[in-house]
């Protein structure tokens, strides 16, 4: 939910950068995860992260201007990591049944995430906007990382047809509703269970119509 402008080297999805003599982005964005950890995203600060990452703080500051750059890098950074491993991971079978086995690895790594529930427990309200005004950057990612899926599903019949934009959008919403609201959600009620319906939903709301039967002739 947050801007990709800054590089991370060894981070799926984003350049790497290669000189010689600075300190690997990996090693500032660890350093910042730790940060946010041990204090919350609004107590992080760049000093912190230097001081971590053992860097100056000038060397921080001619990479990212604020501490809110840095962690929307982070964010993004680790999202895309949860992105990357779980379609590795893909099994096999038609692209319906591709898709709920990813989306629901993805969205069982995001409620395990320490990151994410950091921020949940310490600054909740940084993900407002994106809940109720505007869609993030990782949002998008993950809105077209479904578009990939649905694509191949129209194209070997295991999905039914609709407006693409329209059915992406549609699981955005579900998904990140299992993700954002996990805790209260599964308060009175077995986790894994209610995991099971998840993939349930997924796979009746893509499911194609039967087709009709002809009437056996008199």
């Amino acid at each position: 939910m947050a801007s990709q402008r800054h590089s991370a080297a060894g981070w799926p999805g984003l350049p790497t950068r290669t000189a010689a003599n600075r300190v690997e982005d990996t090693a500032i964005l660890r350093a910042a995860r730790d940060s946010v950890l041990a204090h919350g995203v609004r107590r992080t600060t760049l000093t912190d992260v230097a001081r971590r990452a053992r860097i100056s703080r000038m060397t921080l500051y001619r990479r990212f201007p604020d501490a809110s750059a840095l962690v929307g890098t982070l964010v993004a950074c680790e999202f895309s990591a949860v992105l990357r491993c779980a379609r590795a991971q893909e099994g096999g079978g038609n692209a319906r049944e591709r898709l709920v086995a990813v989306v629901l690895d993805v969205v069982a790594r995001l409620q395990g995430s320490a990151l994410l529930r950091r921020i949940l427990d310490t600054d909740p309200d940084l993900l407002l906007p994106y809940l109720v005004d505007r869609l993030g950057s990782t949002q998008l990612t993950a809105e077209a990382f479904l578009l990939g899926y649905l694509d191949e599903g129209r194209a070997d019949g295991s999905v039914r047809r609709a407006e693409p934009a329209v059915q992406a959008r549609a699981l955005l919403l579900l998904l990140q509703s299992f993700v954002i609201s996990a805790r209260p959600g599964t308060t009175g009620t077995d986790p894994d269970a209610l995991h099971r319906e998840l993939g349930a939903l997924l796979d009746a709301a893509l499911r194609p119509a039967p087709r009709p039967t002809a009437p056996e002739a008199p």
